[in-house]
């Protein structure tokens, strides 16, 4: 699951990297958007969608293994060491989108790629490091799922993760 996350997402900023700037997670269009990167009405539209076509990837993965489409996930993921994973999963992935794109900006898809992967392995979380996936997650009773009760301490994890790393990335890099 984690090696196929990693590929996958290797492949997807590969290719929607210069259409988009492979827009996929809120936490990462927040940080660029706070950054100035990203315009804020830009922003504004890429969020929604990301969180639609987190919530359609759940059910395309149903159907493709086939369990019902509409679920909601018992799977309980709560308490402080989750939250903390959460905040680690983001803020890292974040500034390992930075350091990539500032000193191996070819290297950044799989840089990603390759902390995605790990940060399954070493954060007790499993690393959703995505506020839409976060979201999306909740309407899975599989093992990757998070009960909806967990979604917004998550979420809140990961922002303050976000808000963490643009004040590293300013600091480190002084952008």
């Amino acid at each position: 699951n984690a090696l196929a996350t990693g590929a996958a997402l290797a492949v997807l900023i590969t290719v929607f990297g210069p259409l988009s700037g492979a827009h996929f997670n809120p936490a990462v269009t927040l940080y660029f958007a706070l950054l100035g990167d990203t315009p804020w009405r830009t922003a504004s539209f890429y969020m929604p969608v990301q969180f639609v076509a987190a919530i359609l990837g759940v059910w395309l993965a149903h159907a493709m293994f086939a369990l019902p489409v509409l679920e909601v996930s018992r799977h309980l993921r709560d308490g402080p060491a989750q939250w903390l994973a959460e905040f680690v999963a983001t803020a890292g992935l974040l500034l390992t989108i930075a350091g990539g794109m500032r000193f191996a900006p070819l290297s950044t898809p799989m840089l990603v790629a390759l902390y995605i992967t790990g940060a399954y392995w070493f954060t007790a979380s499993t690393s959703f490091a995505n506020p839409a996936v976060t979201f999306a997650r909740a309407l899975s009773d599989t093992f990757a799922g998070i009960a909806p009760t967990g979604v917004l301490a998550f979420v809140i994890a990961q922002m303050i993760g976000m808000l963490v790393a643009v004040g590293i990335s300013r600091w480190l890099w002084r952008t």
